[in-house]
């Protein structure tokens, strides 16, 4: 069964940063994309920034210019880096990675960001 370890996450002050990280584990299959999601109280979640397998990477207008997404093929891992965060930014922020090819996606079990103003 495919496993999503997610990481990192917390507490800080408006315009502080934080890091996150996902490791995937026991995928038997060739991972296409990973990105990271997030979800607020009563809203829909929403795409926070994606990474394809060649290397692109899709953010956000809102988080355009302070968040950062990175990937290590390697390790399975993909990492979120959050700089000049904001109180709008709170919410839990979940890992997602996608199956090469298809459709099939499977997602972390979140992770709480929140800050303060």
């Amino acid at each position: 069964q495919v496993q999503l370890v997610e990481s990192g996450g917390g507490y800080v002050q408006a315009g502080g940063s934080l890091g996150l990280s996902c490791a995937a584990s026991r995928t038997p299959f060739t991972i296409g994309i990973m990105g990271w999601y997030r979800q607020a109280p009563g809203n829909q979640r929403e795409l926070v920034a994606t990474v394809s397998r060649t290397g692109s990477t899709n953010y956000d207008d809102s988080v355009k210019g302070r968040f950062t997404i990175s990937r290590d093929y390697a390790k399975n891992t993909v990492y979120l880096q959050m700089n000049s965060l904001e109180p709008k930014d709170t919410a839990v922020y979940y890992c997602l990675v996608q199956q090469r090819w298809t459709t099939n996606q499977y997602w972390g079990q979140g992770t709480q960001v929140t800050v303060s103003s």
